[in-house]
């Protein structure tokens, strides 16, 4: 017996695509895929060691707090 009689038969499809593989994005996907490469997280790059938990949250919290207030100020 062939381990190909073991296996359980794909008789369904579950979804469609969307789109056909291998055909560039319409122009509102390459606007959306843009601004999304243009993010930035305002966390200073590097390795940080902590003591404890509690000042890694304090230090994501302040750069998390700043990014939030750059962004409202750039309206």
């Amino acid at each position: 017996m062939s381990h190909a009689d073991d296996q359980q038969p794909i008789r369904a499809v579950i979804g469609h695509r969307t789109h056909r593989a291998g055909l560039p994005p319409d122009s509102a996907t390459r606007a959306a895929q843009a601004k999304m490469a243009q993010y930035r997280t305002q966390a200073p790059k590097g390795v940080f060691k902590y003591d404890s938990h509690e000042q890694m949250a304090a230090d994501r919290l302040r750069w998390t707090v700043a990014a939030v207030v750059a962004r409202a100020r750039a309206r």
